[in-house]
């Protein structure tokens, strides 16, 4: 008998607003959302079995952080079924766009019918031997290659989830494929705080986000550090992709925050609190969280 994946926290239920309003017109890039599980089962096979966190919540999450837009990323406990984004895309036409998870059982033409729903990229994972996890979870570069041409002709991104120990390796790669269309990091990398940003990992990312050949989102800083609920230790790493180059950056909540345990569960007004603490030129901010992903999220 397969034994049920693990039952994950929610996030917080009410979020505290955030000290100082967004930038009109700004977008939280990075969110996931999950079910309802009766219309939306959960996939075998996944990871983590979360609570619903339905579209509708997110929607009062971006009116309660004061943001127009958001970003909805396909999660692990839906697997390769993306019914619950084409959902939430049909329904928020005006609000969302979203970024895709398959397989090949996909057609590439089909990416044009995701396309007029408002899908703008599909999700990449990249993992290291020593950081692959013990579940299926995404797809990689294999089937990159199957959609490439189709999402360079659509304008799309590449999302990756890239293990902080294979950058500096595939960082020749992501600067051939930026040629083609954007490249975006997750999370900073999700690198350990105590690597420092000296690693040569960090620094092969903040080359390529210094040329342009990568967009980074500097979302999630709990997923670095265990400082809860500060987390001071990360503030170096995205002060250095600031100081790379701003116009590469976006911010993301991470929204519903899968696999944070409930102690240590990140209220969403102050992460972006944290962030506007961290950035605190308005034109900057204009930048990272408005024109940025109006550029390759809002058409």
């Amino acid at each position: 008998m397969i034994p049920e994946p693990p039952r994950i926290a929610g996030p917080v239920a009410q979020p505290k607003a955030p000290r100082k309003q967004p930038p009109p017109g700004s977008w939280d890039t990075h969110a996931h959302i999950f079910g309802p599980s009766d219309r939306f089962p959960y996939t075998a096979g996944r990871g983590y079995t979360p609570p619903d966190a339905p579209v509708e919540d997110f929607i009062a999450l971006l009116d309660r952080l004061g943001m127009a837009r958001g970003v909805v990323v396909q999660g692990n406990a839906h697997g390769y079924d993306n019914r619950v984004l084409l959902d939430a895309l049909s329904r928020f036409p005006g609000r969302l766009r979203g970024v895709a998870i398959t397989d090949t059982r996909i057609a590439p033409s089909s990416l044009r019918d995701w396309h007029d729903l408002g899908m703008r990229g599909l999700r990449f994972h990249l993992f290291s031997d020593a950081g692959k996890p013990g579940y299926v979870r995404g797809v990689g570069l294999d089937v990159f290659e199957v959609f490439r041409k189709t999402m360079a002709e659509l304008g799309w991104v590449m999302q990756i989830f890239c293990d902080w120990r294979l950058m500096s390796d595939l960082a020749p790669t992501l600067r051939e494929v930026s040629r083609q269309m954007p490249v975006i990091v997750d999370h900073m990398l999700h690198i350990p705080t105590e690597r420092g940003i000296g690693d040569a990992n960090f620094q092969a990312l903040l080359r390529l986000v210094g040329e342009g050949n990568a967009h980074v989102k500097v979302s999630a800083p709990y997923r670095l550090s265990a400082l809860f609920p500060d987390y001071e230790d990360a503030r170096g790493f995205h002060d250095a992709l600031l100081a790379a180059n701003p116009d590469s950056l976006m911010w993301g909540s991470d929204w519903p925050h899968p696999s944070i345990a409930a102690e240590v569960m990140p209220d969403d007004g102050h992460l972006l609190d944290l962030f506007m603490a961290w950035t605190p030129m308005e034109s900057t901010q204009r930048r990272i969280l408005m024109e940025t992903p109006a550029r390759l999220f809002g058409g």
